[in-house]
């Protein structure tokens, strides 16, 4: 076998000043020094050979090896048995299979080499795979082995790069050699196992068994020595050899770092999630819609947790109830009930003594019976509050700061008794909600012509169909539902619940509040005659007089529509100050409330407003999630929230696939071929090695089969990328151009734009 030509070395050394590789150099024979030459891919199976781990024999050109022909066909005829054995022929770059990046399927690899010309073609394949797409060349050297045929091969994760554990080992096998899984062909069945090889789960849990318990032993045995071999854990290609399951040896293809491990929440990270409060605040907020909707929000909930006694006072002080995230509002679900504490059994084993459980019992006894009236007392003085505000045009600046201020604090008192009266108050068996009640307003205005735009100008309740918002979103039902504003709705159990589903009211309906009924006009502010910034009316057409009836609405939903009247009075607030501004007037949503206080009370606006961007669309959020480094990471499906270890396969409903690399994007389809959009989400069939120059710059990347261990999930990992596969018939249901929200993580895949 050629090895180190001495004389040309030193020739080399003398002209040059330089090392030169030999034409070929054993596998188990490379130094470090020739490592550098023979790339990662080689440079990794000579360590581990050399370590004792299970790696077939074999040779490399290493780049810029000198010419030699004669010698080449020799070891050549040596490992192929004068061309009676396969080869596999495959790339060992130095850019590949690094700490930094796999470049997982980048290069060529050529299985099945048979034959001295078939063996010089596939070189020259290898070498010219080096071409990348972006117009560089990659140093290239070329590794040779004998090509074997596997009963069952696939990929070893010494740690699981999908959900981020280092305690856990993610196994993908298929029949066959690790080929046909890495290039995304066939999807595997993968098995989670734990450091010492025992099996936890299966997916899908009523797959074939490929591999059987002893070998899931060796495979975790392999990946130990593995990391202590290299320092951390590997991505190791495998196969087993032999007829027979269980019989067979075991042998190691590839080792190398894994580049990409997901983000993992710290432990007892809260558990967020938009829960019941997106039902009052489903959009995406910029910064001045958040101090103005969600910080009173926050502080309304944590008074009436509070009050309830339903958390730690200690705890409400350092922990948000409610808070953003991208934009978008989310809620500690634990605190609000929403979710069920971390350990149940705790609260069988309640501290307290039973004097201060009595007591506490009384005072929530004294607090439900009371909150009819205080609700009644509330609401009637938010109503007079309202009808007291003038047009926001008659307003001078710092009138419409007071103004601002005395909403803000109202909704502060307004969130917590609408709370409150969510937990409390018993659920009759009939009632009548805001959602409702604005139901009718509205078949009622649109029965007298009246637009859509102008309805909610002459009939305030119709606002209880819209969200807020500084930038005119918030559009009303196109048809109202036949009979839906006299029908039962149930609610849900949290303290908001949706327009759409919203819950019955907490008294009785015969006898109603008369605090607790609509004002025909609230406020001038809020109606179209006195307000200018109002809902634009026609020049040439007038609605036709129309008297709104007067709902009788029980406490927590007489609440909630007043919260809603004093969001749009915010709004009208906040219109009319932009319109003072003049070119600045349209960020004015970029402001923080202190700076638009500042500004109104006769202070300059912020130098750096210019610069300002607005918040980037953001996907809709999980229904759970934690944050890890401030990144959201979704509860997956079927997982126990408390220790994160999932049981479920996270596939099988419709629109949700096997998340693969984590992360949330929305953007548009695209198919790979035609212009690209700006956020492209990359919806294909496969996980063709081929797509992965696509890879950088893509918002989101689905396939309707693959691996989470293809070298393209890999690369999607790297490139952090948000990357589902396995999802169903996703081609034909997500066509280009239509607007999608991908979630890496639980493999949500949903149609429609994030707003």
């Amino acid at each position: 076998m050629t090895t180190l030509d001495e004389r040309h070395d030193g020739d080399a050394r003398e002209t040059e000043g330089a090392y030169r590789p030999a034409a070929t150099v054993p596998l188990g024979q490379l130094t470090p020094e020739q490592g550098r030459f023979a790339g990662s891919k080689a440079a990794n199976l000579a360590r581990a050979a050399g370590a004792g781990l299970p790696v077939l024999p074999g040779f490399v050109i290493p780049e810029g090896a000198s010419e030699d022909t004669a010698g080449l066909r020799h070891v050549w005829e040596d490992l192929s048995e004068s061309g009676a054995l396969p080869l596999v022929v495959r790339s060992s770059s130095p850019q590949e299979d690094t700490q930094q990046s796999s470049l997982a399927g980048q290069f060529a690899s050529v299985l099945d080499v048979l034959g001295w010309p078939d063996f010089r073609t596939a070189v020259r394949t290898v070498r010219d795979s080096a071409h990348r797409p972006d117009g560089s060349v990659a140093p290239m050297a070329v590794l040779v082995q004998p090509m074997l045929r596997a009963r069952v091969g696939g990929v070893l994760f010494g740690a699981d790069p999908v959900e981020g554990r280092a305690d856990r080992m993610l196994v993908s096998a298929v029949r066959g050699g690790p080929d046909r899984l890495v290039s995304g062909e066939q999807a595997g069945t993968n098995y989670w196992l734990n450091r010492r090889g025992r099996l936890l789960r299966t997916e899908p849990p009523s797959a074939e068994a490929l591999l059987t318990r002893s070998e899931l032993r060796q495979l975790a045995r392999l990946a130990r020595r593995a990391r202590k071999v290299f320092g951390g854990p590997q991505d190791i290609e495998f196969g087993f050899t032999g007829g027979e399951v269980g019989g067979g040896r075991l042998w190691l293809f590839q080792s190398r770092p894994i580049t990409a491990m997901a983000v993992r929440p710290a432990r007892g990270a809260r558990l967020l999630g938009p829960g019941p409060v997106a039902e009052t605040l489903p959009d995406q907020l910029q910064p001045l819609e958040a101090d103005l909707w969600v910080t009173p929000m926050a502080r309304g909930l944590t008074a009436a947790l509070d009050i309830a006694g339903s958390a730690p006072r200690r705890l409400l002080r350092t922990v948000p109830v409610v808070t953003t995230v991208g934009g978008r509002a989310a809620a500690d679900l634990r605190l609000l009930g929403a979710a069920p504490p971390r350990r149940r059994w705790l609260a069988l084993l309640n501290p307290a003594p039973g004097a201060r459980r009595l007591g506490a019992a009384w005072r929530v006894g004294r607090l439900t019976a009371a909150l009819p009236g205080l609700a009644a007392d509330l609401v009637a003085d938010v109503d007079r509050g309202l009808a007291q505000v003038p047009a926001p045009a008659e307003l001078p600046g710092p009138d419409l700061a007071a103004q601002l201020r005395w909403t803000r604090a109202s909704l502060v008192s307004l969130h917590a008794q609408e709370a409150l009266a969510g937990a409390l108050l018993p659920v009759p068996p009939t009632s009548r909600t805001a959602a409702g009640a604005a139901l009718t307003a509205l078949t009622e205005t649109r029965a007298l012509g009246i637009p859509d735009e102008q309805a909610a100008a002459v009939a305030p309740t119709v606002l209880a169909l819209t969200a807020p918002s500084l930038r005119g979103r918030g559009h009303l039902p196109q048809k109202p539902t036949p009979g839906s504003a006299h029908t039962q709705e149930k609610g849900s159990n949290g303290p908001f619940p949706s327009p759409n589903n919203p819950s019955p009211s907490r008294t009785s309906p015969n006898n109603p509040s008369p605090a607790l009924t609509s004002p025909s006009r609230p406020s001038p502010a809020l109606t179209s005659a006195n307000n200018p910034s109002a809902a634009p009316t026609s020049p040439n057409h007038q609605p036709p007089a129309f008297t709104p009836r007067t709902p009788s609405l029980p406490p927590r939903e007489s609440l909630r529509l007043r919260i809603r009247w004093v969001q749009e009075l915010q709004v009208r607030l906040v219109r009319e100050a932009a319109r003072r501004l003049g070119p600045d007037g349209d960020r004015v949503e970029l402001l923080r409330w202190p700076e638009l206080a500042a500004v109104l009370d006769g202070g300059p606006l912020p130098a750096d407003l210019p610069a300002r961007v607005p918040q980037p669309e953001s996907p809709p959020l999980p229904d759970a999630f934690r944050l890890a480094d401030g990144a959201v990471v979704a509860e997956r499906p079927n997982t126990d929230t408390d220790t994160g270890t999932g049981t479920g396969t996270g596939t099988g409903s419709k629109g949700r696939g096997n998340g693969v690399s984590g992360g949330r994007a929305v953007g548009t389809v695209w198919d790979g071929s035609g212009p690209r959009p700006s956020d492209a989400v990359l919806v294909v069939r496969t996980l063709d090695p081929a797509l992965a120059p696509h890879l950088p710059g893509l918002a989101a990347l689905v396939a309707q089969t693959g691996s989470p261990l293809s070298h393209l999930a890999v690369l999607a990992r790297e490139f952090g990328v948000p990357a589902v596969v396995g999802a169903t018939d996703a081609v034909r249901r997500f066509p280009p151009g239509s607007r999608i929200a991908v979630d890496g993580t639980t493999g949500d895949v949903r149609t429609g734009d994030a707003r």
